[in-house]
This record gives structure tokens, sequence and C-alpha cells, in this order.
């Protein structure tokens, strides 16, 4: 063996022992991943298995965690909200191939930390300060994100709404109830131009309000709150979920958003939206 061969595999091994056995001490980008099942990732899950075909877009990295549910980081890979969206198998949703997006772009952003928090099927009132667990959850995993000094949080990723588009007073409400949600949101965590990177729908088939929904997520009146577009993205059987491909579009975008955000030195006006 070459002492060139050599030295690189050295170099391989220390990377990894200090990614596994130090990674709480590492500082990271810190983005938390919320909403429904779209987020959470249907893709890739076939008669209820996760197939564990990875494309090269998702592919993990020792400088990309999860803070998985014992709110201790490890290695990210799909599916990212497993033993958080508890209800369903879930697949491939966005963030991997965000984050990976994100990496690639940026080689300034260090360790990404990605913080699961989506759960399949919720509306936008279950997701409401004071209502049931999902924003607690959301503000917990947050700060324990944040414990120690261990990094930053540079934005929330949302992607949520098909449960209030199949509802009429839900549809209605949704405005004032999503600016109420991201506000209280930075409020609690004591970020108040929290760069928030929502998701558009991307089908019409989770009611006949989508349009309500979708003119709503396009148009927020919140400064440094983006909108990407995911409407026509390619979908899994069941016309609802996007598929593997669809996913990988959605976190590229949202990787958009956040690196032109990230280099904007002052506020993007209300409701600009990058599609």
């Amino acid at each position: 063996m070459s002492s060139l061969v050599w030295l690189l595999l050295l170099a391989h091994a220390t990377l990894a022992l200090s990614t596994d056995e130090n990674l709480s001490d590492e500082f990271k980008s810190i983005f938390i991943l919320a909403g429904q099942s779209n987020m959470a990732g249907r893709a890739g899950v076939i008669s209820g298995k996760f197939t564990g075909e990875m494309p090269p877009a998702c592919a993990p990295s020792p400088f990309i965690l999860r803070l998985n549910p014992n709110l201790t980081w490890e290695e990210a890979r799909d599916p990212l909200h497993e033993g958080i969206d508890i209800n369903k198998t879930c697949g491939i949703g966005p963030g991997m191939p965000f984050a990976n997006s994100v990496m690639e772009r940026d080689s300034s952003i260090g360790v990404i930390g990605l913080v699961p928090c989506a759960a399949g099927g919720t509306n936008i009132e279950q997701w409401s300060r004071g209502g049931e667990r999902l924003y607690n959850q959301l503000i917990q995993r947050a700060q324990a994100a944040m414990r120690g000094g261990g990094g930053v949080i540079r934005a929330l990723l949302w992607y949520q709404g098909e449960a209030d588009a199949d509802d009429a007073g839900r549809a209605k409400n949704y405005k004032w109830k999503l600016e109420k949600f991201f506000t209280d949101v930075r409020s609690d965590l004591q970020l108040p131009q929290l760069p928030i990177i929502q998701v558009a729908l991307a089908s019409s088939k989770p009611g006949k309000y989508v349009d309500e929904i979708r003119k709503v997520q396009l148009g927020i009146n919140l400064t440094n709150v983006i909108c990407v577009d995911a409407w026509g993205f390619p979908l899994t059987g069941d016309k609802l979920h996007l598929n593997t491909d669809g996913e990988i579009q959605v976190g590229r975008l949202m990787a958009d958003a956040f690196l032109k955000l990230k280099i904007t030195p002052q506020p993007l006006p209300i409701g600009q939206t990058y599609a």
C-alpha cells in the first residue's frame, strides 16, 4: 500500500471517528422540517414498506445530521421522519435533497442539522400554539437542537395544507392561522426574522378548496417568508404525494430559496415567490 493511499484512509477514518463520536460538539446550521406527509416523505414506499432505494440527491453524508426521536444527533438518512411521523410508513422527503443541494453550493454552511417534526394528515389547527402536541413538540425539538451552543436555526421548512383543502371552514381561516403559526414560532424561538420557506400544494386531489389554500401560500404577507411552487411536480400513484423525483425537485427549490435569501443583505419583499 502506497503512503498516499494510507494517508487517505487514515484521514477518512479520522473524519468518521470525529463525526460518529462528537456529533453533539459540532456547530450546526439547523433547519426545522415541519408540515404533513409530503414533508415527512412518502416517496419510495411500496405496499407499506420503504424500498430503501437512495438516489444521489438523497445520499447520506457525515456532514448532514438528524435530530432523532431521542433528541440526539446522528447521521441523517431517509426516511428522516422515521420515529417522528409514527402513524404511516415514511420514505423520501425533501429534507435530504435540500441539505445536499445547500452543501454542494455553499461551502461555508458547515455541518447541517435537520430537525424533522412533520406529521401526515395534520391540519393547520393541529399546528396552532396551545392546540395539540405538534406545536410544543416542534418548539421543544428546535430548542434541544440549539442546546449547549450547538448551532443556529437557519430556517423553518414548511410543507402543509392538503388537510385544510377539503373543508370550507378551514380553508376560509387558513390565512390568519398560518400567519399566526409562523409568528408564534418566531416568537417562541426568539428569532423574529427567522426565514420560513414553504411549499405551495402540488396536487388538486386533497379537496375542492385547494386553489384557496394555494392563493394563501403564494401570497403570504410576512417578511422573510418565501414560497416555492410544487404545482405539476410528479406524484405517486395516489395522485396526492410527490414521488422521488418530485421530492428532489422540491428540496432543490427550497435550497434555491434559502441560498437567495441567505445572500440578500436586506429582507426580501413581502410575498416574494420563487418558482
